[in-house]
């Protein structure tokens, strides 16, 4: 048991009319939770409520999209980078309203407050001709006055739809590609007219949309914004100019709370920090607001976000003066229960956000239909009610047996273990983790071991045996007498077997860099045959040690498949080490002299020199094996196959799977 006092972190606080029964926030996050697009369904409030069930005090949910000015036969946009063009606003429909209801009813049962965000995103509309952020290349619909008095009088519209459902406040979003962001930014606002001008006149929009929101709700809801600390963009906003913009905001009485975060959606720094960014890096700003505020009125409220995925820095930032209220999205989804666990004290048994941002980037680019919300750590999160559904205790409880501990073997062996079962993992290495212990050595990425502690301080709760540094083969396993076996092998890296030289001594994997087992020379060149981190987490740890890093890369970009929040991060550190990548080439053959290539698109060679070391980074192949043995053999009840001894993905699809099997047995 924990000996932390939290005496901030679990105090109430008055923010206008709203009682918070704690300092802790799910700030509004688009997760996607609803299978029902465009309504309120219940797995939405399972998903969310969850959260307030396990003692979050703020509840923000997910963003009410509003509705904008169409011209006739222009169609209904929703994309990555025109935000959301609709005639129609949820709120507008009263089957949403109704599901809306139920969800404010399940947070209030819990104690928790909600919290409602009114979003014009929309990055067609902007007050004018500049895009809205760098990511676009189109020049946005100047503003009229007739539609700047549409949207205005929409704010106003859905806070009453808000207030009539019975949450307790109100938030206009004023940060990342909304027409809010756009009237505060110099860069988006060169207006000469009464909207436009210096950081005192650039709020007016804000001011007045506030404004008709307070006439709708009057006293009966707390109000807020949410606003970017700095825009980090060429010409944006600093933080300075910021507290100038927050100051006239907040002298006209109209606010009870600012929610403040920092950065942006498509570079870096990211307003979804990952684990390449410190524990609430930019916490002096929310500092810098409250300390500003408070002079003009102390009963203002600041909520400051930021990657805060721990009770104890949460407590420590409220101790000192960082912020009221604190933002804590990401641990709330990696474990719902966490304010509980941390109020009794219970903080070994949290489930600790690790930064991989994979809930949130894949929200915003889905890449399942239909889509499910997604933790990489945390296999319960997209299908909170399929598990409360199906988790019983075992019908007969026997022995399992999971060979292998990394992801999925420790799932298939936690969730096994809670339904009744008595376990035994037989596990190679040292430690159980398997891959995330190879990850956690990559600079940025040492949060990946929290995953790992949260295992092995699991089993060990629930008395799972795991005997490290164990060779299990056929013999072994059955001598156990297990009345099922989880085959939880993993992968190994790929050999491109076909390409002349692969074979030869200054050529290794990048596994195997990472691990020490292998050295590189001087000057090394990385062939990449994969999308996703690995290849920027071996090249940012070898130009760590000096070495000079060029990536030969298979696709237009390094890292395809990281997503919007996390990919500018990951070429700004390439470029801060010196990292040179090379893209659209695939590896035809090595000699001790060079790196022949052919272009990805076409015919056209390319020969390298001059490099001491290549390293492959070609993904993995699965190790089943052990599994056909055993169904072979015939002698055990039940085989299963999990994680990446079946198909090498990512973590998410690992975790899963073997909880998934951990339910089976």
């Amino acid at each position: 048991m924990s000996t932390v006092n939290f005496e901030h972190l679990f105090s109430p606080l008055q923010v206008g009319p709203m009682r918070v029964p704690n300092r802790i926030c799910e700030t509004t996050n688009t997760i996607n939770s609803s299978r029902a697009p465009g309504l309120i369904d219940e797995h939405f409030i399972a998903h969310h409520g969850a959260k307030a069930k396990g003692g979050t005090g703020w509840i923000g949910s997910e963003t009410w999209l509003l509705n904008v000015p169409l011209p006739p036969g222009a169609p209904d946009e929703i994309s990555l980078k025109g935000g959301f063009g609709c005639r129609f606003a949820a709120h507008q429909n009263p089957a949403f309203l109704e599901g809306w209801k139920k969800f404010v009813d399940e947070v209030h049962g819990h104690g928790a407050v909600v919290v409602v965000q009114l979003t014009h995103l929309n990055a067609l509309w902007s007050p004018s001709p500049v895009p809205v952020v760098g990511a676009q290349d189109y020049t946005p619909h100047v503003l009229g006055e007739a539609e700047i008095e549409f949207l205005l009088n929409g704010y106003a519209d859905a806070a009453a739809a808000a207030k009539a459902s019975g949450a307790d406040a109100v938030e206009i979003h004023c940060a990342h590609e909304t027409v809010g962001y756009s009237f505060l930014s110099p860069v988006t606002n060169r207006r000469t007219d009464q909207w436009g001008g210096g950081p005192a006149e650039r709020v007016r929009f804000v001011v007045e949309a506030l404004k008709r929101v307070r006439e709708r709700v009057g006293a009966k809801m707390a109000v807020g914004i949410r606003v970017n600390g700095q825009e980090s963009r060429e010409g944006g906003y600093d933080n300075m100019q910021l507290r100038e913009m927050l100051y006239h905001i907040v002298e006209t009485g109209l606010l009870d709370f600012v929610d403040l975060d920092v950065g942006h959606c498509w570079g870096a720094p990211s307003y979804v920090p990952s684990s390449y960014h410190p524990h609430a890096e930019y916490r002096e700003f929310g500092k810098a607001a409250r300390a500003d505020l408070a002079d003009l009125n102390p009963k203002i409220a600041v909520l400051f976000t930021g990657r805060i995925n721990d009770p104890v820095l949460a407590e420590e930032l409220i101790k000192g003066g960082f912020c009221d209220l604190v933002g804590m999205v990401r641990a709330g989804i990696a474990d719902p229960d966490f304010a509980v666990k941390a109020k009794e004290g219970r903080l070994g048994e949290i489930r600790r956000c690790i930064g991989c941002t994979r809930c949130i980037d894949e929200a915003s680019e889905p890449a399942y239909i239909p889509y499910t919300p997604t933790c990489s750590i945390n296999p319960i999160i997209g299908n909170e009610l399929q598990w409360e559904a199906d988790f019983r205790p075992a019908d007969n409880p026997g022995h399992v047996v999971v060979v292998g501990g990394g992801a999925a073997g420790c799932e298939a062996a936690r969730i096994a273990a809670l339904r009744g079962h008595r376990v035994t993992v037989l596990e190679q290495g040292k430690r159980l983790g398997g891959q995330l212990l190879l990850a956690a050595k990559a600079p940025g990425r040492d949060s990946f071991e929290d995953q790992v502690y949260f295992e092995e301080n699991a089993l060990a709760r629930l008395g799972v045996d795991v005997r490290l540094e164990s060779t299990a083969d056929l013999a072994a396993i059955k001598a156990l007498n297990p009345d099922a076996v989880v085959i939880a092998t993993g992968s190994l890296p790929r050999v491109p077997t076909e390409v002349p030289g692969i074979d030869l001594p200054h050529v290794v994997q990048g596994w195997d860099v990472l691990r020490g087992r292998a050295k590189t020379g001087q000057r090394v060149a990385i062939v990449s045959q994969e999308d996703y981190y690995q290849t920027p987490c071996v090249a940012e740890y070898l130009a760590e040690q000096g070495r000079q890093v060029e990536i030969f890369h298979k696709s237009v970009h390094l890292a395809t498949e990281v997503a919007r929040y996390s990919i500018g991060m990951v070429l700004k550190r390439m470029e801060r080490c010196g990292v040179k990548v090379h893209p659209n080439l695939i590896l035809r053959s090595i000699t001790a002299e060079a790196l022949d290539f052919v272009s990805s698109w076409g015919d056209q060679a390319y020969r390298m020199e001059g490099f001491d070391s290549a390293v492959l980074m070609y993904g993995s192949v699965q190790q089943p094996a052990l599994y056909d043995a055993l169904k072979a053999d015939g002698s055990i009840p039940q085989v299963f196959i999990a994680g990446g001894a079946w198909v090498p993905r990512r973590l998410a699809e690992a975790t899963r799977h073997g909880a998934a099997v951990g339910m089976m047995v």
